[in-house]
């Protein structure tokens, strides 16, 4: 396998370093401090956005294998690793379950071990692909390896879309959970302006600027993404609003720029 190092271009901001350093990761390099501390002058609350855009996460796993009896995930643009992770979160509901996460970033892929640290019952593994091809994701041999796509999978699609432009979107997605069972479902974060449209507005230039375009999408957009599928209550909502926990509810809804929800596939 090529040498992550040797993909890393350290003279750009990159979207999963920027976001790494916004929540005070250390997997970052100058210009993607530059990057997020020019962002967050334009939006100062987006540490709260990115925070409760990984604590929804943290819940729609919970959900699904606590009250879904879902084993079985798929976590697709996984991003550094931030404990606690996705398997960390379900695991620690049901260790017997199954973590595949998914991402393209040779940052991620040199810290991918940090993301193998599997339940002894359960299992994760790393694979190196792009969101933009779909079917390498679902054929890919590490993939199929540990899913069982005979039997229900979580399809989590995180703070990821948003850098995906219209047309490819919806296909994208759909391709994703072609190949997925009757039982399976998706989760996922959409980002939007609806809230704050002047200053999210001028972080997506922001991200334009830095060579990571970016699409917001308002609230009948995002539920398109769910067509065909059964929406769990409460439907497609802030991401804070989504099943929140103790103290959720404080956030102030200009802070969050993103939709969540979580979709039966029938």
């Amino acid at each position: 396998m090529r040498n992550p190092a040797d993909r890393t271009d350290t003279t750009r901001a990159h979207a999963a370093r920027v976001y790494d350093y916004i929540l005070g990761g250390e997997d970052h390099y100058p210009v993607d401090a530059e990057a997020g501390d020019a962002m967050c002058r334009h939006w100062p609350a987006l540490p709260v956005h990115m925070r409760e855009n990984r604590r929804f996460m943290h819940r729609a796993g919970d959900f699904l294998a606590r009250e879904k009896g879902v084993r079985q995930f798929l976590d697709i643009g996984a991003g550094l690793p931030t404990s606690p992770n996705l398997h960390e979160v379900v695991q620690g509901v049901a260790p017997e379950s199954r973590v595949v996460y998914v991402d393209n970033d040779p940052v991620v892929l040199a810290h991918a071990d940090a993301l193998l640290d599997s339940s002894p019952e359960g299992a994760t593994a790393y694979v190196d692909a792009d969101i933009r091809n779909p079917d390498a994701v679902t054929r890919n041999p590490g993939v199929r390896e540990l899913l069982d796509l005979d039997q229900p999978v979580g399809l989590m699609v995180i703070g990821v879309i948003h850098f995906i432009r219209p047309p490819e979107d919806l296909p994208l997605v759909r391709r994703l959970l072609e190949p997925l069972p009757s039982g399976s479902y998706l989760a996922m974060t959409i980002g939007t302006g609806d809230f704050a449209p002047e200053q999210v507005g001028r972080v997506a230039e922001e991200y334009e600027r830095q060579n990571m375009p970016m699409v917001l999408r308002d609230l009948p957009t995002a539920t398109s993404f769910f067509d065909g599928m059964h929406l769990v209550e409460p439907g497609v909502t802030q991401a804070h609003k989504w099943r929140p926990g103790a103290g959720q509810l404080d956030v102030d809804d200009r802070d969050v720029a993103m939709y969540g929800a979580v979709a039966y596939k029938p």
